[in-house]
């Protein structure tokens, strides 16, 4: 693969200035950043689940509107996977691609081929492979013809209404971990502690950003993308849904929030951020091609790659400018891909 990826290594050297605004910078990214995502999540989760209850035909409008939500809550929230996100592979749960290998199709398949009784209640289903679980696996439910057309009807549906319900309760939960806990976890380091200093919160917070961008660059962009010559569209995150491009908006928007709030007090550098941040999503929204289907004409894929070019642009200005701040230091290693 022709990118590489930002690994980060902490630095346990003094913020400086910083150090005075540190724990303001925390609450705020938690109160004004973390908890409303988690929030919208939960809250968009539940409509979901409520409205496949009510109407389970995968071509209804009120249906699909609810997953639209839901997914476009999650997509806000993806970059957030710390703490309670990663207990028991929640954000993967919610959220399991790329699937290079097609596992998604190929259970969900089986599991309308043989009637699977697991589908009959969402705790049950909880134990069911993740492939098979979350936003991607209801898309192909709810998008796909063949699998929309698969099985008998009445299974069917009641397999949208137990993904939907599994989605709300791994939302529900995800909250509860922060509202419970988790929040106060990064509130409050201790040394015996999760984070042992304000120092290593912001350094979490900082990871979720680079990693957030370098995923939006390499995968989000960079699976369909391919290479010049063997370019993948079908690779495209959601093509099904059209949600590809959406997707990257509504990740940008979400890393520029966090990343401004990273800055603090810095004036210059949050415009210097502002600026770059929406250069790429003006280039992605005047792109006109919401699964990047047209990547393998030589005039659409030349403006994806700009787009791309752009993130690593705002990738570059917070390594060297941001990182320092939080006491973050940039190391590349290469990153096997396909």
């Amino acid at each position: 693969m022709r990118r590489t990826i930002l690994a980060l290594t902490v630095l346990m050297a003094p913020l400086g200035a910083f150090a005075d605004t540190a724990s303001a910078t925390i609450k705020d990214i938690i109160d004004g950043h973390i908890l409303p995502r988690f929030e919208t999540l939960a809250a968009q989760s539940q409509l979901l689940a409520a409205t496949a209850e009510q109407d389970c035909d995968p071509t209804s409008d009120a249906l699909r509107t609810a997953y639209g939500a839901a997914f476009d809550a999650w997509v806000s929230a993806s970059h957030l996977r710390i703490g309670p996100s990663e207990v028991n592979d929640r954000a993967f749960a919610l959220a399991f691609w790329p699937d290079s290998r097609g596992t998604t199709p190929r259970t969900l398949g089986a599991l309308l081929s043989e009637q699977d009784p697991i589908a009959s209640s969402a705790t049950d289903y909880a134990e069911v492979s993740i492939a098979a679980r979350g936003f991607y696996a209801l898309e192909f439910l709810l998008y796909d013809d063949a699998l929309m057309a698969a099985g008998d009807a009445t299974y069917h549906c009641q397999l949208i209404q137990t993904i939907s319900a599994d989605i709300a309760v791994t939302a529900s939960d995800i909250l509860a971990g922060w509202q419970d806990g988790y929040a106060d976890t990064m509130l409050n380091p201790s040394e015996a502690g999760t984070y042992r200093s304000e120092e290593e919160v912001l350094q979490e917070m900082f990871k979720a950003l680079t990693t957030g961008l370098e995923f939006t660059a390499d995968t989000r962009l960079g699976r369909p993308l391919g290479t010049f010559d063997r370019p993948r569209p079908t690779r495209a995150e959601a093509r099904r849904s059209g949600r590809s491009s959406r997707h990257v908006v509504l990740s940008l928007n979400a890393l520029q929030d966090l990343a401004l709030l990273l800055t603090g007090d810095d004036a210059a550098l949050s415009e210097t951020l502002t600026n770059r941040f929406d250069r790429a999503l003006q280039q992605i929204e005047s792109l006109g091609d919401p699964v990047f289907a047209s990547v393998s004409e030589p005039k659409t894929r030349v403006k994806v790659e700009i787009i791309q070019t752009s993130i690593d642009a705002i990738s570059a200005d917070v390594s060297a400018q941001l990182g320092p701040k939080l006491g973050v230091t940039a190391g590349f290693n290469a990153l096997d891909g396909d």
